[in-house]
């Protein structure tokens, strides 16, 4: 996708590298000017940027890196219940939404804020992830390149320091791909935009209960931004 104009410039058929060969051809022969790129955590599209436009920038979505990070406090929370008493599993059971929850989202009606932290006091190693996956987050709303490079910094530390396995490991895959998390300071970019095609794409794959002939799909998507709004009464 274009990310100034909201257009789909290319549909590539799977989920490999592969899959975007004929878009790099299309690209150098359109002789195109591509600044940077924003992807998600996949080396294999990582790598085929980087391969085809190595003057680009490649911008790591914030919305993946938390989102690989709360896999990692999904799989502590899950340890942590094996090994729980059972009234301990009773407070932890209830608990795996909570945790992936912003804070501003959690619903007072439901008493959300008080059974998280229930949770958390009542396992130490929990708490030391939640917080941290807040720490994550302030990543992306630093004033400088500079300052956010600290808040790495300082969360790899943290992280390591927690002797949590699973912090460990993914103080391992922040340092991995620090650069293209900072790069979001010089092009502040993201696949969200991508991810709301996806929504449109879906809907229509949905309208149309399926297609059998993938050329023409490939088409309607091509079109989406092109498309009218059609309000039925």
């Amino acid at each position: 996708m274009d990310l100034d104009s909201g257009a789909v410039v290319f549909v590539g058929d799977g989920k490999g590298a592969d899959a975007l060969l004929p878009f790099w051809i299309q690209l150098k022969k359109s002789r195109a000017v591509v600044e940077a790129v924003a992807a998600d955590m996949s080396e294999a599209y990582g790598s085929a940027v980087r391969e085809n436009l190595p003057n680009a920038v490649l911008v790591l979505d914030h919305f993946h890196v938390v989102k690989a990070f709360q896999e990692k406090l999904t799989d502590l929370r899950r340890d942590l219940y094996s090994k729980a008493t059972e009234d301990a599993k009773d407070v932890l059971k209830g608990s795996r939404w909570l945790l992936l929850k912003n804070p501003e989202n959690l619903d007072p009606t439901r008493k959300e804020k008080e059974r998280l932290e229930e949770a958390l006091q009542l396992n130490k190693p929990l708490a030391i992830a939640y917080y941290l996956k807040e720490d994550l987050r302030s990543i992306w709303s630093q004033d400088s390149k500079e300052n956010a490079d600290k808040e790495i910094s300082a969360w790899i530390e943290k992280a390591e320091a927690s002797e949590i396995q699973q912090l460990k490991a993914f103080a391992k895959t922040l340092a991995n791909h620090r650069k293209g998390i900072l790069s979001y300071y010089d092009f502040r970019i993201s696949t969200g935009p991508l991810e709301g095609m996806n929504n449109k794409i879906k809907t229509m794959k949905r309208q149309a209960y399926g297609f059998r002939d993938m050329e023409f799909f490939k088409l309607r998507i091509l079109a989406i931004h092109e498309a009218k709004h059609v309000f039925v009464g």
